[in-house]
């Protein structure tokens, strides 16, 4: 059973980047789509981007241009690089894994990581 581990979150102020990581152990990356959704307090937990296991990506709308997702499979990790980040980018950031192809559904997803707080001040 993969495990997954984020880090790289923190505290950055409006316009900054950040860069999450997710580590996967108890299995390779390389057969699976990797995902990132967000939680912000109080609300539900939203799509963010997915990358197929051959490298494709999707992002959510509303993200196209400040994130990107990319993966090392040599190193089972996979990345979010989040840029020109806004206050309402604050969230819990989660990364998730199923085999081969992305999906932007949740309840597609059986394999999560404990998340990384990402908080944007203006």
């Amino acid at each position: 059973q993969v495990q997954l581990v984020e880090s790289g979150g923190g505290l950055v102020q409006a316009g900054g980047s950040l860069r999450l990581s997710c580590v996967a152990s108890g299995g390779t990356l390389s057969t699976y789509a990797m995902a990132w959704f967000r939680q912000a307090p109080g609300k539900e937990r939203e799509f963010v981007s997915h990358i197929t296991f051959s490298g494709g990506t999707t992002y959510a709308e509303s993200l196209k241009g400040r994130f990107t997702s990319s993966r090392d499979n040599a190193k089972n990790t996979v990345y979010l690089r989040m840029d020109s980040l806004k206050p309402e980018d604050t969230a819990v950031y989660y990364c998730a894994a199923r085999p081969l192809f992305g999906s932007t559904q949740i309840r597609d997803y059986t394999t999560w990581g404990q998340g990384t707080q990402v908080t944007v001040s203006t």
